[in-house]
């Protein structure tokens, strides 16, 4: 019996990269709904292709021209349309897998209602998980929800590790350290003056991956890296001080394990996400992605180096927010969402972007992150400031 899946965000890289893992896998895997936010003709295509039994957009209008659209390929597949509808995607009757790829805070309520459904759920939505920690770990505990990462470190750290539970709560037994690697992104090398000039295509061209616009600058200032910082060590339930963060600019190994016994056990691969996919989807078996595996003897030479914090301070923001605890990391990645729209849209500069998060940290009180309610304010009063700290920047 093939397994319904539901993709949450399915127009984005990650989601049409499950898809196409589930093309070559379809005696085990059938599409039963696919969410999108406003990009209906895409959605189109993928009803054309995949005929999932219901497809949900947040934006009426959108919904209104799909229905048009399906109606004259006689395609009688259910159209819903709102935020609600998005939350409670998970709960379509046959769902048994939720690919959670909504990108940002607007992954989180989705994400959760999975969890809460006791679902199989690959999380690809980090934020979802930097914002609500502690919070959503026990609701996965809670609920007998099987999590597991999709994010290529974390999902290369989770293969690393000596094992997991029937729910992936892995073992960390003999572990030592976390090494989580990083490409150090587009700017690694450029010289620190001209990073405030540099545009946000420039920032987009990824040197190995193919991510959409927002996940791509964070590669390049690499809060990305201080975002899956935080993920890791809730989802693999470690300290800040067991995980160090290493520059690895071919993004062959996608990272690493020390353990106890001088051992390193790292998980390598192309750069391609369907890789950690296929896995995720198939875990605790392994099926067909439609990756090349790697040819060693046509391989460069492999490079580690210590993250530069003058160039990259995210990276510094980051473990001060999950340092300090409580909603300080719902904060950070609130302030980085408003600052990287605002560059992507050319209101502040690049090196404006850090500056913005840093203001927003200082002003916004931290709280206990006792439950959900607490951190949607948090993110809503974070998320004001930081566009009044943007609006002054681009004074």
């Amino acid at each position: 019996m093939s397994q319904g899946v539901c993709i949450l965000g399915s127009t984005g890289s990650i989601g049409c990269n499950t898809l196409d893992v589930i093309s070559r896998n379809l005696d085990q895997y059938s599409v039963r709904v696919l969410t999108a936010h406003s990009n209906w003709q895409k959605l189109l295509e993928q009803c054309k292709n995949y005929q999932p039994e219901k497809v949900i957009i947040a934006d009426q209008q959108s919904a209104e021209l799909l229905t048009a659209e399906l109606r004259k390929l006689n395609l009688s597949i259910q159209v819903e349309s709102g935020r609600d509808a998005i939350i409670n995607a998970a709960r379509t009757p046959g769902v048994e897998i939720v690919v959670a790829a909504i990108v940002g805070a607007a992954g989180l309520l989705p994400t959760l209602t999975a969890v809460e459904c006791g679902l199989k759920v690959l999380l690809a939505n980090k934020e979802a998980l930097v914002m609500s920690g502690e919070l959503f770990m026990n609701a996965v505990k809670a609920h007998r929800a099987i999590l597991l990462p999709v994010d290529s470190e974390h999902n290369a750290i989770f293969q690393s590790l000596p094992g997991a539970d029937d729910n992936g709560l892995a073992s960390l037994e003999g572990v030592h350290k976390i090494l989580l690697t990083g490409s150090g992104g587009p700017f690694r090398q450029l010289p620190l003056n001209e990073l405030s000039q540099v545009t946000p295509d420039q920032a987009c061209a990824h040197p190995n991956w193919d991510m959409g616009r927002k996940i791509s600058v964070d590669s390049a200032t690499m809060m990305n890296k201080g975002l899956e910082l935080i993920e890791a060590c809730f989802l693999f339930g470690v300290p800040l001080e067991q995980i160090e963060i290493v520059v690895h600019p071919q993004s062959i190994v996608h990272s690493m394990v020390s353990y106890a016994d001088g051992s390193v056990i790292a998980q390598m691969g192309n750069p391609d996400m369907r890789t950690p996919i296929a896995h995720t989807l198939a875990w605790p078996s392994r099926i067909e992605a439609g990756v090349e595996p790697l040819n060693f003897f046509e391989m460069s030479n492999l490079t580690f180096e210590s993250p530069d914090f003058e160039r990259f301070p995210g990276l510094k923001l980051a473990a001060q927010a999950m340092q300090v605890g409580g909603t300080a990391p719902c904060t950070l990645n609130a302030a980085n969402e408003v600052a990287v729209e605002a560059f992507l849209a050319g209101k502040i500069r690049f090196t404006d972007i850090a500056p913005v998060i840093r203001k927003t940290m200082e002003h916004v009180e931290v709280r206990e992150a006792q439950n959900l309610q607490t951190i949607i304010e948090v993110d809503q009063l974070s998320r004001e400031f930081a566009l009044s700290v943007v609006e002054q920047r681009g004074q």
